[in-house]
């Protein structure tokens, strides 16, 4: 055990490089071609051979080194034997000079729950708009979300002409002079980092929704922010990474649609940096191990004028989304 740091950091160190790892992994299987796709519950909630790999390294590197926490995974997988490959047992020594912040410096292993997506909007990972996919990886303490890492496997990707849009599987890369990738990560209490924090203009309502859940109740919700502009987009951790960068100034889903492993590490980055995410009556979202895995009263956030968004939430919306 590394002697001076603590659970925490240590947990956080070690996620980053596991993130890291999610992403080489769902380059790969990209580039090999075949996604091995199934359809779990409906045509737009899938499966691929990206999410299983993923989860089965990331659950199995967490809980080799940290036996005693809690792993929740959006898949629902065999508990098979891990190939060797899969396991990443590394950390990120830059998280690790990073001083821990004190409330959170006492932690045992036992009292943290991790949330976790492996490949967060999968239906656009299997139609190639990879830049919409991520990786999550959300940790909670007491029921609140603490830390977080959001692994971006094909950040600075360029889609050519010559590349059908459908059919990127065999060189998707970065653009010239760019690093294909990124993690963002943060900590509550000391910041957010791997990014650079940029505010939507100022004046505008930039909405970014759903993409491939939208209903009545969504569509009059985002009607009703008055918005100079809607973006639809796949994933929950790209709509909060369009927050924190300036392209939406809030993310509006009146839907019971998104889960805990979906917003717990997002959450995270973007409380790091002053925004807000709380379901559709301004409610915390709680992470406790226990606690249901649908977010059923939808999802509102934003890096400024929360007030403003929330006041808008229609009571209509309201009665129709119980928390």
């Amino acid at each position: 055990m590394a002697s001076g740091h603590t659970v925490l950091m240590r947990l956080v160190a070690s996620a980053y490089s596991i993130a890291q790892k999610a992403g080489v992994i769902i380059r790969k299987v990209i580039a090999e071609g075949d996604l091995g796709i199934v359809e779990k519950t409906c045509a737009t909630d899938l499966q691929t051979k990206a999410d299983r790999l993923v989860q089965m390294s990331i659950c199995s590197s967490l809980a080799r080194k940290f036996p005693k926490i809690t792993i929740i995974g959006e898949e629902d997988l065999p508990p098979d034997e891990v190939d060797q490959e899969l396991i990443e047992e590394g950390q990120w020594e830059e998280i690790l000079k990073q001083p821990c912040p004190a409330q959170y410096s006492a932690i045992k292993e036992e009292e943290l729950v991790v949330w976790v997506d492996p490949l967060d909007g999968t239906k656009e990972y299997t139609e190639g708009l990879l830049d919409n996919v991520t990786v999550l990886i959300g940790i909670a303490y007491e029921g609140k979300a603490i830390a977080g890492i959001i692994n971006q496997p094909y950040y600075n990707y360029q889609n050519t002409e010559k590349q059908p849009l459908r059919e990127p599987w065999r060189e998707a890369q970065a653009g010239p002079d760019a690093v294909l990738g990124r993690t963002i990560w943060g900590v509550l209490g000391l910041g957010a980092f791997g990014f650079q924090l940029k505010e939507a203009p100022a004046g505008k309502h930039i909405i970014t929704t759903t993409r491939s859940h939208s209903n009545k109740l969504v569509m009059d919700c985002v009607a009703a922010m008055n918005p100079d502009d809607v973006l639809r987009v796949g994933g929950a951790g790209n709509k909060i990474i369009q927050l924190i960068e300036g392209k939406a100034s809030a993310y509006v889903f009146a839907s019971p649609g998104c889960k805990k492993w979906d917003t717990c590490a997002p959450e995270v980055i973007l409380h790091a940096v002053g925004g807000r995410l709380t379901d559709i009556h301004g409610n915390a979202l709680r992470y406790n191990k226990d606690v249901k895995h649908m977010n059923s009263a939808g999802v509102l956030a934003t890096l400024r004028n929360y007030d403003y968004y929330a006041s808008r939430v229609p009571e209509a919306v309201k009665k129709a989304l119980v928390p």
